[in-house]
């Protein structure tokens, strides 16, 4: 039975036309953002402390506002956890987003105001659905329901005013009735905490539902689609929901499980990318054909792009959007309707075009590997996982790697810790080690140079990992569960080797 009629479907699509005027206008819509965001802020404590009634242009701004961490917005946040109003927005924060990041032991509260709520991440979601049916005016996928993987979504209240959980717990607490009529499981599924009674329930109570869309970071999503597979004895999804037609992912790099993804779905299901975080809902693709995600620019966020060389400098300067450039990388700065001012979220990104501006996310500002001068980041590790896996029919669920330093008897390498889908013989994983290091070179020319006859670096050391290592090490941390993620480069020895003293690995 069709839940909504082509005529609401059609209704998605009148989206489109202020889609196309801050797409076209970005400049524009950028200032307009912020005027908005300066102007709501001017009385509160932080717009105070800074002056905001006298900030009248983006120049004076950025000279008056400095760049923000987490721990430098801190003592503002525990103020308004303290209960205190006022403090970076001028309106009530009723809600916090708990957010750990990746696997770091400290938590961040993030928070969440009325506004950033429904004209970020509420917009922003409605925005992702106008942008498939702009480019797929025939879809049906407002016809069935879209089936949701969220994180760990256990909510708790902090005071009589204000409660947290993480992002996908506010969202569907706050979510409007027409949207968890288009949604599935049932709320008290999509709420349960602990993830493998959460995955078994999550099957059992969709398999008979008309799905036709998928959201989901790529790891809990493999881990749900081969339990449905199994119980229905199917071999794609197609055969279980005939009319799936669009898995949406989003949280870490596809590319290392496209080719998975694209054998357990089915034919004929797109793929779309998003770049939604606690802190704002930051940009979509427009397609699923289209390189990049389109950024965000008229919902509530101003952005500023800071080169990577400047991280760490005492006043590092950043950029907008006129002075930015393709195939740069640049840390994301930004300043929202949540009261997070010039904040450093973490994130590199990239810009794939310009005019619009798409964005593809290349990793962390402190997830790399540079203990040599090679320079590695995430997403060219992810390509090299990703030709490694074509060229072997492997399959990879999950990697970390990070430096072997140099010692009095040898000289650098990167040691990775690979979980796979089966594990490999002994020639299967010779031939990925030998491709993985090839396409490192390919792909990255300061690693080439340090590989070169070994000068620096040796051969990759690549260790397989039972399947469920990395799920073992994340349960035992605390950290199991959807927003928590793997770090998969660093720069140091910390992870790889408490991972290794877990597993007991040499």
């Amino acid at each position: 039975m069709k839940l909504l009629s082509p005529a609401i479907s059609r209704l998605v699509r009148l989206r489109s036309q202020k889609i196309e005027d801050w797409r076209d206008n970005p400049i524009a819509a950028q200032r307009e953002v912020l005027q908005d965001l300066v102007t709501h802020a001017q009385y509160t404590e932080f717009g105070r402390k800074y002056g905001f009634n006298e900030l009248f242009n983006i120049r004076k701004f950025k000279a008056t506002v400095p760049i923000h961490e987490y721990d430098d917005l801190k003592p503002y946040i525990q103020s308004i956890l303290d209960g205190a109003e006022n403090v970076l927005w001028n309106t009530p924060v009723a809600w916090m987003a708990k957010s750990s990041g990746t696997t770091n032991d400290k938590s961040k509260f993030i928070p969440i105001t009325e506004e950033s709520l429904e004209d970020c991440h509420y917009q922003g979601a409605k925005d992702v659905l106008s942008l498939y049916y702009m480019a797929r005016p025939d879809s049906d996928l407002l016809t069935g329901k879209g089936l949701v993987i969220g994180g760990s979504h256990q909510v708790s209240q902090l005071n009589e005013a204000l409660q947290f959980g993480d992002l996908s717990a506010v969202l569907l607490q706050n979510a409007p009735f027409y949207g968890q009529l288009i949604r599935t499981p049932d709320l008290a599924i999509a709420l349960m905490d602990e993830w493998e009674t959460k995955i078994e329930a999550l099957a059992q109570n969709t398999l008979h539902e008309n799905v036709t869309s998928i959201s989901g970071v790529p790891t809990w999503t493999l881990v749900l689609i081969k339990r449905i597979l199994e119980i229905s004895g199917k071999q794609t999804l197609k055969e279980v929901w005939p009319s799936l037609e669009l898995y949406i992912h989003g949280g870490v790099s596809f590319t290392p499980y496209r080719q998975q993804f694209k054998a357990l779905l089915g034919n004929d299901v797109a793929f779309m990318e998003m770049y939604n975080a606690s802190e704002g809902f930051f940009a979509a693709q427009e397609s699923p054909e289209t390189d990049g995600m389109l950024l965000f620019l008229q919902h509530g966020i101003f952005y500023e792009f800071m080169p990577l060389e400047e991280y760490g400098k005492p006043n590092p300067t950043t950029i907008g959007l006129k002075s930015v450039e393709i195939g740069k990388p640049y840390a994301l700065v930004i300043s929202t309707n949540g009261g997070l001012w010039r904040y450093l979220v973490g994130d590199t990104i990239e810009f794939v075009s310009l005019y619009p501006f798409r964005v593809k996310v290349v990793g962390r500002v402190k997830h790399f590997i540079n203990a040599f001068g090679e320079e590695l980041m995430v997403h060219t590790a992810d390509t090299a996982i990703a030709e490694a896996c074509t060229a072997t029919a492997l399959h990879v669920n999950d990697y970390t790697a990070a430096p072997i330093f140099f010692s009095d008897n040898h000289n650098g390498a990167h040691e990775w810790l690979i979980e796979f889908e089966q594990t490999p013989d002994a020639e299967a994983l010779a031939t990925f080690t030998q491709v993985l290091d090839t396409t490192l070179q390919r792909c990255n020319s300061d690693y080439e140079a340090k590989r070169h006859k070994n000068i620096a670096l040796n051969v990759p050391v690549v260790h397989p990992l039972p399947k469920g290592s990395f799920n073992t090490w994340l349960k035992g941390k605390g950290k199991l569960g959807g927003q928590h993620k793997v770090p998969r480069l660093s720069n140091d020895r910390k992870y790889i080797d408490d991972i290794k003293r877990l597993l007991h690995l040499p």
